[in-house]
């Protein structure tokens, strides 16, 4: 149990190029995997390694956020002493990182018991063993170790995420993945270190005027002062797109990622969400899919990631597809590659067709008419 260590997501991640899906959400929330939300699986990943005083820093427009982590009880972080605290910052247009949003809590610092912080996003989307971590983090002596991830496939893949210059597992240069190589060492943004020094990072960050971010401050630290890496070898994608969004849930129907995401260190929390089971007609076929309770399945699926209390009706196709919470697909339609956020209606005989590089994508509660 890491009960000296407490937990910082910042949620200020780019959405520019997933803008379709964040319009009326923050990334952190946005659905994946049929229920889950997107920052379950890093909430998850702090608690399974017993980490119980967790501090969420989320900018504006963070309702349906708010609405999903509730008290917290999900997570068991529902608690007397340490627990979930969420804190909403408006930036109102501002170009301010989360320095500001840290700063403006930072008495929520001064009163948590715990020495030690891990600070990540929520749009890396893997299953970290902190355990693992924090103990290489403390046997190595340093101030701050990150934790990254060696990527094969550079050039296609974790684009314009951070990359570290790694030498004898020390920081040397942090660059940007522009997909130039074919092999990187990718920053995944999780930093170990001490709560003063973070503390000390933020007095820093309010005399410069609050344009900094927390990571840059401490990428810069790098540059005066030896950093430690630790390095993570399992699953990893980061949300930074809409394509990069469509992929990872492609790659959930894969019984081996489906079964290190999910089953490995510990289960992923989320909202329970008390719908029947899905129902299934006599002319229903599905297969390589994954579908959530509430769902009511006339037609044919493959290769798809059906939400809640979703309608597919008699004679409708749908494949290599996402179809978000309370979607009604009409009769005869067809869908190939094809991302509808919530409450999308398609009316019958409809065709839609995207392509794995570039799925189409209906924005919340649309009507697709033929």
């Amino acid at each position: 149990m890491q009960k000296d260590y407490m937990g910082v997501l910042t949620l200020t991640e780019s959405e520019i190029d997933i803008r379709s899906l964040t319009y009326n959400r923050p990334l952190a929330s946005i659905p994946i995997g049929g229920r889950y939300r997107i920052i379950d699986f890093t909430l998850s990943n702090m608690v399974n390694s017993g980490i119980q005083n967790i501090g969420v820093f989320t900018q504006s427009n963070s309702r349906s956020l708010v609405e999903h982590l509730g008290t917290g009880k999900p997570w068991e972080l529902d608690r007397n002493v340490n627990g979930l605290f969420v804190f909403n910052f408006n930036v109102s247009g501002s170009l301010n990182g989360d320095v500001k949003m840290i700063n403006n809590n930072m008495e929520y610092f001064n009163r948590s018991k715990q020495n030690n912080v891990i600070v990540s996003p929520s749009y890396m989307i893997c299953k970290v063993d902190y355990d693992d971590a924090i103990k290489y983090h403390e046997q190595s002596g340093k101030d701050i170790t990150i934790i990254y991830k060696k990527v094969e496939n550079a050039e296609k893949e974790m684009l314009n995420c951070d990359v570290l210059y790694i030498e004898n597992n020390l920081v040397k240069g942090i660059g940007k993945n522009i997909g130039g190589e074919s092999e990187a060492n990718i920053s995944m943004e999780m930093f170990i270190l001490k709560k003063e020094k973070l503390i000390e990072f933020m007095l820093k960050g309010m005399q410069r005027g609050y344009n900094d971010t927390l990571k840059d401050m401490i990428y810069n630290y790098a540059k005066i002062k030896e950093i430690n890496t630790y390095e993570y070898k399992g699953y990893l994608r980061c949300v930074n797109s809409t394509i990069n969004y469509y992929n990872i849930n492609m790659d959930m129907l894969s019984p081996k990622v489906l079964e290190e995401l999910f089953y490995h260190n510990g289960r992923v929390l989320t909202k329970v969400k008390n719908d029947p089971p899905t129902k299934y007609s006599k002319y229903a076929k599905a297969s390589n899919s994954i579908i959530s309770n509430g769902c009511i399945i006339d037609g044919n699926l493959e290769n798809s990631v059906l939400s809640r209390q979703v309608r597919v009706k008699k004679g409708a196709v749908i494949k290599e597809s996402i179809i978000l919470q309370g979607c009604e697909i009409g009769e005869n339609s067809t869908l190939i590659n094809v991302i509808l956020d919530k409450g999308v209606i398609i009316k019958k005989d409809s065709f839609l067709k995207g392509s794995k590089e570039f799925p189409i994508v209906i924005e919340k509660k649309s009507v697709i008419r033929p």
